[in-house]
């Protein structure tokens, strides 16, 4: 099945945990990573992966001693992820964004030097989402980055409550058109 296709389903079928009804494009991937200084960035985390759009995009700038822990809920979407991803750098984790110091530390890191995030903030009850935020936050050294997107501007409020510096960019090159949130403490 297409990732596309398998994207729609789990659409349409978990719409809290899926934000979208097509795979991010490449254009939103591009501009999710362009800030990332991939030749010191070494401990990257991926929360919400859905088809690994911007994993694949990842591991093609990741240093080969890097690593990159990947969060995702959905079972298609983990399954998915399973059969593609042999990749010795890829940690894939079954389980919640609020755990990401948790697993950090099971593989040997205490902080990640960024966080890039395809998580649908504005699906999510308050609570959720200030854990997720809050956790990413902690985990994250001075200089890291933390990237998030968006299809709109609501989750705004709640994400400069974490981070000091806050730049939002849009590119209409998405279905839908998406908002770019470049984070730092």
């Amino acid at each position: 099945m297409s990732d596309k296709r398998s994207f729609i389903r789990n659409f349409w079928k978990e719409r809290k945990m899926v934000g979208a009804m097509a795979p991010s494009s490449k254009y939103l991937a591009k501009k999710m990573l362009e800030r990332i200084d991939f030749s010191t960035a070494k401990v990257i985390v991926e929360l919400g992966p859905g088809t690994g759009v911007f994993t694949r995009k990842i591991l093609q700038k990741l240093s080969p001693e890097g690593i990159l822990l990947v969060f995702e809920l959905n079972d298609s979407f983990m399954n998915m992820l399973q059969k593609e991803f042999k990749d010795p750098r890829v940690i894939l984790i079954h389980d919640s964004a609020e755990k990401i110091g948790e697993y950090l530390e099971k593989h040997g890191h205490s902080q990640a030097d960024a966080v890039v995030s395809s998580l649908p903030l504005a699906n999510f009850p308050s609570e959720l989402k200030n854990r997720i935020l809050t956790e990413s936050h902690r985990v994250m050294h001075k200089d890291a980055l933390y990237v998030q997107f968006q299809y709109s501007l609501n989750a705004k409020k709640n994400i400069k409550q974490f981070y000091k510096h806050v730049e939002i960019a849009f590119t209409p090159a998405n279905f839908p058109p998406a908002f770019i949130y470049y984070c730092k403490k």
